[in-house]
């Protein structure tokens, strides 16, 4: 626990050193990195796949059925027929079934080179050194639009012996560069007649009107129009090399976006606790005391019984100062002591006494 709490206590000391930089005017950012345009949108492709080729780190057939299924399916189409027998008794150490997934970009034409990821599915020890067979990449309507083979690149190693295992990072996943090829393109229409919308990524009515400023300024008024706080409607033109030129033009104009709302973003898996500058504290008083649980299963044979113990650290009150600025509550957060997990629900508690002007949000 006090490891954890110097852990804290330190990346708050630099959160706080680096407040002057963070604290400096925001830069202009552009068009294209605020808002995207509408209808122009990727598409997710899935597929089950048969992976080959592994070195006895495969499937475990009796425990996955479907393994030995596919590979007499496959092995049906390719004109070698198995009968049911001889099919249960497939042992295929050097076979994995997997599910393939990619990502279809905007404006994909037949041909084009998309990457895949490969997972496995079933109780693969890892998937290193295999090779993706021929799989139908399918949207959620069901078509075929694109065909991924190749070999699969690993980034982790493993290794085991005498009962003994070592893994670095994860062997039961890889990824193709390039290992799909586009077999149908998916119409993206840009825009509706003489308009096209413009999404901002986050609603924001100050945003959204600054951003029409820029585009009447630039591209003449009346231009743009703010429909809410998250779309615009831009007048394009008709033709279709005019339209591409003038959409690029809005993409590079650079915008200054309004400063967003004072946030923190707590993770309870990891302990993660990030806040943004404009979060501030009111003036308050907390106590937080941990409770831990220590069971010792002592030595039956000897006749020792099951030691329990229940140990809770007090917790004094402490005055927490006001803090107007991110230094600010950094050092009132360091001065509770205070690990990142008890941090947790000193915050939430803070949230609810109303002494934390800021949203919470929970990942």
């Amino acid at each position: 626990m006090k490891k954890c709490g110097k852990v804290f206590r330190q990346t708050a000391i630099l959160a706080a050193c680096l407040l002057p930089l963070c604290s400096a005017p925001a830069l202009a950012e552009r068009i294209k990195d605020l808002a995207s345009i509408q209808g122009v949108r990727s598409n997710q492709l899935i597929g089950y796949g048969i992976v080959v080729g592994l070195d006895n780190t495969g499937d475990q057939t009796t425990q996955t059925p479907f393994t030995t299924q596919a590979m007499s399916n496959m092995l049906s189409q390719l004109g070698i027929n198995l009968t049911q027998e001889q099919s249960q008794k497939l042992q295929l150490k050097n076979v994995a079934a997997v599910m393939v997934t990619a990502s279809l970009p905007a404006f994909s034409r037949p041909g084009q080179a998309i990457d895949v990821t490969v997972s496995s599915m079933g109780n693969a020890k890892s998937l290193r050194g295999g090779t993706l067979l021929m799989t139908q990449m399918k949207g959620a309507d069901g078509q075929v639009y694109a065909i991924a083979q190749g070999n699969i690149l690993v980034g982790g190693v493993g290794a085991s012996s005498g009962g003994s295992k070592v893994t670095v990072n994860h062997l039961s996943a890889g990824r193709i560069p390039g290992g799909a090829s586009v077999e149908r393109s998916v119409p993206s229409a840009v825009g509706q007649g003489g308009v096209v919308y413009y999404e901002l990524s986050d609603s924001d009515f100050g945003t959204a009107r600054k951003l029409v400023e820029a585009i009447n300024a630039s591209m003449g008024p009346g231009t743009a129009q703010a429909v809410d706080g998250r779309r615009i409607a831009v007048r394009a033109p008709e033709d279709a090399d005019s339209r591409v030129a003038f959409l690029g033009r809005i993409d590079n104009l650079d915008v200054q976006p309004v400063a967003g709302v004072a946030k923190v973003v707590v993770n309870p898996r990891t302990g993660s606790v990030v806040m943004n500058q404009k979060v501030t504290l009111d003036a308050c008083a907390v106590a937080h005391g941990s409770l831990s649980v220590v069971v010792d299963a002592g030595q039956p044979q000897l006749g020792q019984g099951t030691d329990i113990q229940v140990k809770q650290d007090n917790g004094s009150l402490m005055n927490v100062k006001a803090g107007a600025n991110l230094a600010d509550v950094v050092k009132a957060l360091n001065a509770l002591g205070a690990n990142p997990l008890d941090l947790l629900a000193i915050l939430q508690a803070m949230k609810a006494a109303g002494a934390l002007r800021a949203d919470l949000e929970i990942i």
